[in-house]
């Protein structure tokens, strides 16, 4: 009897040391989507109110901001600092049919805003393909979509609200305080949290989908001749097929005055896309997978036109893509900006390092942006060509080592093109390398430097390249 006792004591000794252990450390981890970064963080918040975040700012050291945590490299988040996530932060404030513009806390997602101006026939004028993500997320990287005659999301932003490393909320737009506005919009939370942002919406309309199948060698011209300045089409983007990288599948959304063939104005929400996903696991998972997907699925998939809303294809749930497990391999994205006469040098280089590296490449995406309108941080300094590469990796470090080379190979490639990479993704580039893509970025730290002198506003991206 003494010693099971004994035994007991012991055991529970055991259960409160470790108790006090947790408690004492009291850390949290967070992560992104890839689970690729997993990181301890000491607090996570989650405000819905102004006051909470003005609250947290001021009595923080330490802050990052996390929104629907699809970057991909540790950009919401830095070791021991606060998460501010902002999702529960997410009502809509103002709303003008008239005047085609909305304001919302930054917190919210594109599907929600959906949901509220579909019914007065209003869509949002530039967003990313994916309805999941939030608006400050959104802003604060600068996001791009298939819009046709668009570009990164600043071009449809009127004014935003920020509060600053004092705790000073303040109100900014390409007319007052607008250094501010073009750092703070693609400027992964480096400046301040953004609480809030008018943004200018249009029209919503019927679309029809056509895409036809051609070499990559002739995109270019085609792109100039008949998307370019076809006033009619709405969505656009180019799929490469892997492994070859030659033969591409064009495919528009073009307004239509016809009769709409789904019957749905946004996508229902919680499907499976149990075929979807199955085709994605046989596209990365089996040798003939891509020859598969390019000779037989999308060959039935593209056979249908498609009559929809615009709010329709723009409200897709990127839950379509997630794998069944992230545990032994995961899904990732990147991207590459090239000038619109680059493109042509840029592609050869491109699927090169992706043959030599044996990449798992699911789909490459090609989408064409306007000149950005003077964000610091700017993917776009003219009119680009986007590379949108989706591919699946291993999520042992050695697997990381490989990806780290090829893609520094591809940032390089990308730069020889007068070209630039972009900073929601895995941090591989090095220290020239991103200063030599985005060359105003002294200019950004140089207003960070005054406007948060203690380098509160951190995560893993501004840990890397900022330099106090």
């Amino acid at each position: 009897m003494q010693i099971i006792s004994f035994v007991l004591l012991i055991i529970l000794f055991i259960s409160l040391f470790s108790t006090a252990i947790t408690a004492q450390d009291g850390l949290k981890i967070a992560n992104d989507i890839t689970q690729l970064n997993p990181i301890s963080v000491a607090e996570i918040i989650h405000p819905i109110s102004t006051e909470e975040i003005i609250k947290a700012v001021k009595t923080h050291n330490s802050i990052s901001i996390g929104g629907g945590l699809y970057s991909m490299g540790g950009q919401t988040a830095t070791e021991k600092a606060l998460q501010i996530d902002m999702r529960n932060f997410n009502r809509i404030l103002n709303f003008s049919e008239a005047n085609k513009e909305i304001t919302v806390e930054t917190g919210i997602n594109w599907r929600k805003i959906q949901e509220f101006i579909d019914s007065y026939n209003l869509s949002i004028k530039i967003m990313q393909s994916y309805a999941n993500f939030t608006v400050g997320g959104s802003l604060s990287v600068n996001v791009h979509g298939r819009y046709i005659g668009e570009g990164p999301i600043i071009l449809s932003v009127k004014q935003i609200k920020i509060v600053l490393a004092n705790g000073n909320l303040i109100v900014a737009s390409p007319i007052k305080n607008k250094e501010i506005f073009y750092a703070a919009i693609g400027g992964y939370g480096g400046i301040g949290v953004i609480t809030e942002a008018t943004l200018s919406l249009t029209e919503n309309t019927k679309i029809e989908r056509t895409s036809q199948v051609l070499s990559i060698k002739k995109y270019k011209q085609f792109f100039l001749d008949n998307i370019q300045n076809d006033s009619k089409i709405i969505f656009h983007n180019a799929v490469i097929y892997p492994d070859q990288y030659e033969q591409i599948r064009a495919i528009s959304y073009s307004k239509t005055p016809k009769k709409t063939t789904v019957n749905y104005r946004l996508k229902p929400k919680g499907q499976k896309y149990i075929f979807r996903k199955f085709v994605l696991g046989i596209i990365s998972e089996f040798s003939v997978g891509k020859w598969f997907r390019q000779y037989l699925i999308d060959p039935i998939i593209y056979k249908s036109k498609p009559i929809e809303w615009r709010n329709y294809e723009a409200s897709q749930d990127v839950f379509e893509l997630e794998p069944e497990s992230r545990k032994q391999s995961t899904y990732v994205l990147q991207e590459y900006f090239v000038p619109v006469d680059q493109f042509d040098n840029f592609y050869p280089l491109m699927a090169n390092i992706l043959k030599k590296y044996k990449v798992n490449v699911i789909n490459v995406s090609i989408r064409h942006a306007k000149k950005d309108s003077g964000s610091l941080l700017a993917w776009a300094s003219t009119e680009v060509f986007a590379f949108v590469i989706y591919y699946k990796q291993g999520v042992k470090q050695a697997d990381k080592e490989k990806v780290k080379k090829w893609t520094q190979k591809l940032i390089d490639a990308s730069l020889l093109c007068n070209g630039r990479y972009y900073l929601p993704y895995q941090i591989h580039a090095n220290q020239y390398q991103f200063e030599k893509a985005y060359i105003h970025s002294d200019d950004f730290f140089r207003l960070k430097k005054k406007l948060d002198p203690t380098n509160k506003f951190r995560n893993k991206l501004w840990d890397n390249y900022y330099k106090l």
